[in-house]
């Protein structure tokens, strides 16, 4: 027997996404069914934020260790229990799994079903044992690592972002395919745990970024040891040695790099499949759901949210689009994306985060005007009491004064960049930024300076100096 139920709204995929709007539709009162047909918690749990980043912080209390004589303290050279690890990117996963329990969203009032999901009609989803018929339904089914049609890669055993973080022994030669910010990441992680490292990658590492910022983070793999390989074209991968060997175009002839180890990093790609979208009037295609600013699909009483909309795949976007269907759906009020401020964050030591434009994307939308305002972590004194000299602030700035963006590499940049967000999602003035009072001595002493340095060529122009000398005469 078929079980029927009728509901309010029902989420397919309980990801960060269909959490968070399972999570205010069942508390504001509708009647909310989950569907999630693998692990609660979705990729950003399981397989991406969460445990990536456990594993980034192990990496880095290994590096203090290697270079605590910097501050004259003598340790040496760490000793890495990679399985103990691992342990603790399970344990960091396990603490924050209650949240995303099916107990936690049962408690909340939401029919939780686990199972498979598929649209038998415009208004109905069947799991095979249910069939769910819903006044609206948003589908948030994530994405998954894409697998590049690379000759030699189906037959060789290879990692991604789903299944290394279930390895327990350190690889003695991990080749990363793919620089973008999983693989230098990764990369990174695994070269300060005591693996060797080679990253290749067709163009170039993190080329979302601005060219100056990645320059510093790309100096900083390769001082970790990190061997990087930009415009790498790969013609096959084999199997060499009991482990792999990539053979990449060099010149007119060929050479291999054999590790034993591999990391493919090469992008996402959206859950689309195996959803009965045809039967349901939505359209999508291998890069995604169709949506509109309001994130409906063709199909107006179906939503898409997070990865799976086609858009930038970070668990934020996910959380931001769940507000902005829950406003539609539930309350039709016409909420609409605006992702001008959205920011990003590659978690490298040091860490690269970015909002708005960039100087070259200003450029390219023929704002040939704008100022570009930097400041050096060299020249902060919280920096160098640190040792973390290494980073700088960019700030795109119109002719008017109005932040249209900024990046920043160094340490704790993702969280550095959040005034910025502000002021670009604002539209403010550098001035608002430039007027602060920040705490001595703080990293973000890096952003006023960045910002009051908008002033400096009217306030030490000839101009002000001959309003002094005037001023002066007046007594």
């Amino acid at each position: 027997m078929i079980r029927a139920i009728s509901a309010d709204i029902c989420v397919i995929g309980a990801g960060s996404a269909g959490l968070s709007v399972a999570a205010g539709a069942a508390q504001m009162g509708a009647r909310t069914v989950l569907i999630e047909a693998a692990r609660m918690g979705g990729d950003c749990l399981n397989t991406g934020c969460v445990p990536s980043k456990a594993l980034l912080a192990a990496a880095k209390a290994a590096a203090n260790i290697r270079h605590a004589g910097r501050f004259g303290v003598q340790a040496g050279e760490p000793q890495v229990d990679f399985a103990a690890v691992n342990r603790h990117v399970h344990d960091v996963i396990a603490q924050i799994a209650p949240h995303d329990s099916v107990e936690r969203f049962t408690g909340l009032g939401c029919t939780v079903i686990q199972a498979r999901a598929r649209f038998v009609d415009e208004r109905t989803v069947e799991t095979g044992e249910q069939r769910i018929r819903a006044r609206r339904f948003v589908i948030a089914t994530g994405s998954r690592a894409a697998v590049p049609p690379i000759p030699g890669l189906a037959d060789l055993p290879f990692f991604t972002n789903e299944n290394i973080f279930e390895n327990k022994a350190l690889p003695e030669h991990l080749i990363v395919i793919g620089g973008g910010p999983i693989g230098c990441e990764m990369a990174q992680a695994h070269r300060r745990l005591g693996a060797k490292v080679s990253v290749l990658d067709l163009a170039t590492i993190l080329p979302k970024d601005d060219p100056d910022l990645v320059a510093i983070v790309r100096q900083a793999l390769r001082a970790d040891g990190i061997t990087i390989e930009e415009g790498a074209k790969i013609l096959k991968l084999e199997r060499r040695d009991g482990g792999v060997a990539v053979v990449v175009a060099d010149g007119e002839g060929e050479r291999d790099i054999a590790g034993s180890h591999l990391l493919v990093a090469a992008g996402r790609r959206p859950n689309v499949e195996d959803l009965g979208l045809e039967a349901a009037g939505v359209q999508y295609s291998p890069k995604g759901i169709a949506v509109d600013q309001r994130l409906r699909t063709s199909n107006r009483r179906i939503f898409a949210a997070g990865d799976v909309a086609g858009s930038y795949q970070f668990t934020h976007l996910a959380g931001y689009h769940a507000g902005i269907v829950l406003r539609n759906a539930l309350f039709r009020l016409p909420a609409k994306v605006d992702i001008g401020a959205l920011p990003w964050v590659t978690y490298t030591d040091p860490e690269l985060a970015h909002v708005g434009l960039t100087e070259a994307q200003a450029h390219a939308e023929g704002m040939d005007d704008v100022r570009v305002l930097t400041s050096p972590f060299a020249e902060n004194d919280r920096a160098r009491t640190e040792r973390a000299t290494e980073g700088l602030i960019k700030v795109v700035v119109s002719k008017r004064g109005q932040v249209l963006g900024a990046g920043i590499v160094g340490a704790h940049a993702g969280e550095l960049i959040l005034p910025w967000v502000l002021a670009v999602g604002q539209r403010m003035k550098i001035g608002a930024l430039a007027g602060v009072i920040a705490p001595y001595p703080t990293l973000s002493e890096i952003s006023k300076r960045a910002a009051g340095s908008y002033y400096t060529p009217t306030l030490f122009s000839p101009r002000t100096r001959r309003l002094v000398r005037m001023l002066r005469w007046l007594g």
